[in-house]
């Protein structure tokens, strides 16, 4: 009989046990719901098919169920309730999707563009335009999308956000991710608006100066263009980024130093800025209503001061143009706020929490892109870690001497470099492919400059704009950015500062992200659990399988990879961009060209002036990449035949890769399996979504398709 009734015992065993974690664990199920609504937007964003319009519904059957459990089952209501937030995410995103206007098809010839003026951003050689309301023919109705378009170098107009203009231009959609698997920009530009970019081919011509410009474009505008005046160069753009949020105008010097040393965080407007902006608003408010002190003992000075803070970093988030790690710090200072005004403990995971959910459902595409997971990444990590430490700090607070104070302030800030860069990592390396080793040391040289000079000397020039009298702090803004700079050119020297290694899967990043919650959102013993998903999702980069071969979308670049080699065939008109992005995605620094007639990594690449084959260890062709028309016959050359020119003969021992394949479906990749060569174009990786373009048609049934520009 008890081989009948164990099997009852067991899974009720189970679920008291696991009722039990959850009982205990009751003010934290909250925190993850932001959690399940990330994976249901997630879960949307899985390549294949769009979904249909009655998943979402769907996808919200669970949300009456889990509050008719509420208060009867903790483990039945909290299992649905993450079921019903996951499809709200997914609702969310399936219905912004659904009401984003159309991708783009711009022309493909230089056209008149006439718009409105919507933003100005400084390049290091110009000027670019973000363009609304364009039109290209007389009688075609505005697009509902963006245009980007940089003006000549030498084109003196300086328009206002708002003024109505007409310039000649050639004008491209987003791009296509470089390599199947490689961050989407079209997907990108889908989600927030834009509709392509393009160069000027002409000067512009301003056809009404005054219009309706966008909230507070023309401030940042202005206050760009003073910065430039009062600090040229490196030093001046990094500044307006600081204030402005505009990032164009820093030169690639002063990027990749800043990148390589760990600082590039540092430049995007985020939450350490934020901070600092809205810490300096309240205690000048706290400072001057002091100076009142009938006001001060009987209404009190800090609630007053954490409104005025709210409202500084309200109007600081709209002018740096609302980027998703500002949305999270301004949501979780707002609950901050407001639990200084009724005297509750302001910092918590639920703030955290009531963020995401709000930029969550804002713009839930931001969860893929790197801004979004590294800002809550970080957070969440430093207020786990500081609850962790929190019953430390506290213990015999009063009685510490100053110099052990002064040390526990030097300690913290250590400590809050070491955790965020440790949460933030993988997530940056699956981004950029880069692994700075000296972040640390960087960080904790650069981050007071800018908390106590940079940021504060820069408020104090926004203040006194007005006047006219913010030379002098900017004048020190720019001693301290000069000092930051110096900070990473040396660090960026030093050897094995930034290391390429090639991104870990999405999957594992996904695992780590989890084991990641897991260890910081739960408070018992059962949280350190997360360490096992975190060591999974890192050793997920072993098992990566990366492409041995590469055909460019516009069929001009092509690659081959024999272990740690990379081996580039660029053709005119080649891109760089697209081959940076292959090195990074191979997780190297560079690579070298295909031999004209020779041998290549050790006999396994052989080349004559009409082709070069990827052999295996074994010798066998796997994979041959033809040089114009030399060779007659391709078939059966090798299991698949890269050409950028198109192969007329139809072969039936080679599956080919030719100048009509990547017009048709993007960049391909090879990858070398156990069968054979497996042969993935960007279209198939994709699938049919309303930001991939359809199959492009021929002209004419009796002329060949025309290059696709870059």
């Amino acid at each position: 009989m008890s081989s009948i009734v164990q099997p009852q015992v067991w899974p009720a065993g189970l679920r008291l046990g696991l009722a039990g974690r959850l009982a205990a664990e009751h003010g934290r199920l909250a925190l993850w719901l932001p959690v399940a609504m990330g994976a249901g937007i997630l879960l949307y964003f899985l390549p294949g098919e769009e979904p249909a319009a009655w998943w979402r519904w769907l996808a919200l059957l669970p949300l009456p169920a889990a509050l008719a459990l509420r208060g009867r089952s903790v483990l039945g209501a909290w299992a649905l309730g993450l079921a019903a937030a996951a499809g709200l995410g997914f609702a969310i995103v399936s219905w912004q999707a659904e009401w984003a206007p159309p991708p783009v098809d711009p022309p493909r010839q230089a056209v008149v563009l006439t718009g409105r003026v919507a933003e100005t951003d400084l390049l290091p050689g110009g000027i670019r335009l973000t363009l609304t309301d364009v039109r290209w023919a007389p009688d075609m109705p505005p697009l509902a999308r963006g245009i980007r378009v940089r003006l000549r170098a030498q084109d003196p107009a300086r328009p206002a956000p708002g003024a109505r203009v007409s310039i000649r231009a050639l004008v491209r959609g987003p791009s296509a991710p470089a390599y199947p698997g490689a961050w989407d920009f079209q997907r990108a530009a889908f989600f927030e608006g834009h509709g392509g970019s393009g160069f000027a081919l002409g000067p512009l011509e301003v056809l009404k100066e005054a219009g309706t410009a966008p909230p507070l474009a023309a401030m940042r505008a202005a206050i760009e263009a003073r910065v430039a005046a009062a600090l040229p160069g490196a030093p001046g753009a990094i500044a307006a980024a600081l204030l402005t949020g505009g990032q164009s105008a820093i030169p690639p010097a002063a990027l990749d130093a800043m990148r390589d040393s760990g600082l590039a965080h540092l430049l995007s407007v985020s939450g350490l800025h934020i901070v600092i902006v809205m810490g300096a608003a309240f205690f000048a408010v706290r400072a001057v209503l002091a100076l009142w002190p009938g006001f001060a003992l009987r209404w009190g000075t800090r609630p007053q001061s954490a409104v005025a803070a709210l409202a500084a970093g309200g109007f600081y988030t709209l002018l740096t143009g609302s980027q998703v790690p500002m949305l999270r710090s301004f949501f979780m200072a707002a609950l901050v706020t407001l639990a200084i005004i009724v005297g509750r403990r302001a910092l918590s995971p639920r703030v955290l929490a009531f963020a995401a959910i709000v930029v969550l459902a804002w713009k839930p595409a931001a969860i893929l892109g790197p801004s979004f997971q590294m800002s809550f990444a970080a957070v969440m990590a430093l207020i786990a870690g500081f609850e962790a430490a929190r019953p430390w700090l506290l213990r015999g607070a009063a009685a510490r001497p100053w110099w052990a104070r002064a040390g526990l302030v030097v300690l913290g800030t250590l400590a809050t470099s070491v955790i965020a860069g440790l949460a933030t990592t993988p997530f940056g390396l699956h981004h950029f492919g880069r692994l700075q080793l000296y972040g640390v040391a960087a960080n904790a040289l650069a981050v007071p400059l800018t908390s106590f000079l940079v940021m504060p000397a820069g408020m104090l020039a926004m203040l006194l704009m007005p006047f006219g009298l913010e030379g002098w702090p900017l004048e020190a803004m720019g001693w301290g950015i000069r000092g930051v700079l110096a900070v990473a050119d040396s660090v960026a020297s030093w050897p094995g500062a930034a290391l390429a290694l090639a991104p870990m899967p999405g999957w594992g990043l996904a695992l780590l992200g989890f084991g990641l919650c897991w260890l910081c959102l739960w408070r018992g013993g059962w949280r350190f659990g997360g360490l096992a998903a975190i060591g999974a999702g890192l050793l997920s980069w072993q098992a990566a399988t990366l492409p041995a071969a590469l055909a460019s979308g516009d069929g001009r670049l092509f690659a081959f990879r024999v272990g740690e080699q990379i081996f580039l065939e660029r053709l005119s008109g080649a891109s760089r961009f697209t081959a940076e992005s292959w090195l990074r995605g191979w997780g190297e620094a560079e690579a070298q060209r295909l031999p004209h007639d020779g041998e290549a990594a050790g006999g396994r690449i052989r080349c004559t002036a009409a082709s070069c084959v990827l052999l295996g260890p074994d010798g066998a062709p796997l994979v041959a990449l033809l040089r114009g028309a030399g060779v007659e016959n391709p078939c059966g050359l090798a299991p698949v035949i890269l050409s950028p020119e198109p192969v007329r003969a139809r072969c039936s021992g080679s599956q080919v890769v030719d100048r009509f394949s990547v017009w048709r479906d993007g960049a391909h990749g090879v990858w070398l399996e156990a069968e054979g060569p497996r042969v993935l174009s960007d279209r198939a990786w994709r699938g049919e979504r309303p930001w991939v373009p359809p199959r492009p048609l021929p002209r004419s049934r009796s002329t060949e398709p025309a290059a696709p520009a870059e």
